[in-house]
């Protein structure tokens, strides 16, 4: 406690050469907190964003332009393989929808059959989703996101109201609940209709994407395996494996999430050198400290303290620099985090085993870098130390 009392009191009595020195200690503690809480939420973004689209989820791309055996008949026998849950082909474009005098620019027109849905794990806040009878009789019809919807129409509830695109009309059957934003893009500016539609007004001929669904996520694999074996007898040939592409999304998952959580070391590696850098701060205005009382040390060797006790003395001013220099950090990174997130667009939380080993490190730095100086100035013989001046 003594040794405490003194480091706080050679502490306040030079009050802004104790803030510089903690101020190596403060940058390193925010540097670290903060970006490894960046790199910590720009990971859980992409999980979830991932997630979203359903951890059971497989695509098939086909790279073949011509002799492509893949149609929608080749769909309809994929829902029948094992493991298999839905299956649905996919295929983009975009384009001014116009509903009176609104026009939207900004949607994502899918053609698709039914069961995308189920796939995406979209729901419907009213009316219905594309049939079979839509599909089989290319009916103008289609389903709006939000977005799509209120910019059209000012509306959601805007069943049986009718739009046109390149000239043809279209008459909305129904409208999706609300998908939300993430790190891909929205999701409430899309156009859904019916494939054979949007095979004629795209002007591509066959098949290139196919959503598929496992029946859960622990059959993704046979799943996988299954439409594996399905491609590899249409595709016949010596290099029919180069010809599609199957995309796990669980094994995205994980080879992202691997990515993002060795950025995130290496960020935190980075800013740890900063701490570094504190550390040595500390240890230069140690030694200064020890030179300006080496007559002080003298007097108290000189009256009885041990070189233990000149020890602790110097070890503990070390400490309880980087200790609040640490701590004042931490509160730094807290408010930092909050301002972040909106610009940032994520969520960003402090651990408490970052915060822990932030402030643990900053200890260990106050430790290692005070360990030199305290030790000089235990080693001082009482005599040299009382003729300095």
């Amino acid at each position: 406690m003594q040794s405490i009392q003194m480091a706080f009191k050679s502490i306040m009595g030079n009050k802004m050469r104790s803030f510089l020195t903690m101020l190596g200690i403060i940058i390193g503690v925010v540097a670290v907190v903060v970006l490894v809480s960046i790199g910590q939420g720009a990971n859980q973004s992409v999980s979830e964003s991932i997630q979203k689209m359903g951890t059971n989820l497989l695509s098939v791309n086909i790279n073949m332009r011509r002799n492509n055996p893949i149609n929608l008949d080749r769909v309809n026998e994929m829902r029948r393989l094992e493991g298999v849950a839905q299956a649905s082909p996919v295929s983009n474009s975009s384009g001014t929808l116009k509903a009176g005098l609104n026009q939207y620019e900004d949607g994502s027109i899918i053609a698709t059959t039914p069961g995308y849905d189920v796939i995406r794990n979209y729901s419907l806040k009213y009316g219905r989703f594309i049939t079979e009878p839509d599909v089989n009789n290319r009916s103008f019809v289609a389903v709006l996101g939000q977005e799509a919807a209120e910019e059209l129409f000012g509306s959601l509830n805007v069943v049986g109201e009718s739009f046109t695109w390149k000239g043809y009309p279209f008459t909305v059957v129904g409208v999706l609940n609300e998908i939300g934003t993430s790190m891909i893009g929205s999701g409430d500016n899309l156009i859904i209709i019916p494939y054979t539609v949007g095979e004629r007004l795209f002007q591509r001929k066959g098949i290139s994407s196919v959503y598929v669904s496992a029946m859960s996520a622990d059959n993704v694999s046979i799943a996988q395996e299954s439409l594996t074996s399905y491609m590899d007898r249409l595709m016949v040939g010596a290099y029919s494996s180069t010809k599609y592409n199957i995309y796990n999304q669980t094994t995205a998952l994980k080879t992202l999430n691997t990515a993002t959580n060795t950025l995130t070391l290496m960020l935190g590696g980075i800013a740890a050198i900063s701490l570094l850098v504190g550390g040595i701060g500390i240890m230069n205005i140690m030694l200064v400290s020890v030179s300006e009382r080496t007559r002080e040390i003298g007097i108290r060797k000189a009256i009885g303290a041990t070189r233990r006790n000149i020890l602790s003395q110097f070890l503990v001013e070390a400490l309880v620099l980087s200790l609040i220099g640490g701590l004042i950090g931490l509160g730094i990174s807290v408010l930092a985090t909050r301002l972040l997130e909106p610009a940032l667009e994520m969520t960003l939380n402090i651990s408490p085993s970052i915060a822990a080993l932030s402030v643990g490190f900053s200890l260990s730095i106050g430790v290692i870098f005070g360990l030199y100086p305290a030790n000089k100035a235990s080693k001082l013989l009482p005599v040299i130390a009382l003729r300095h001046e």
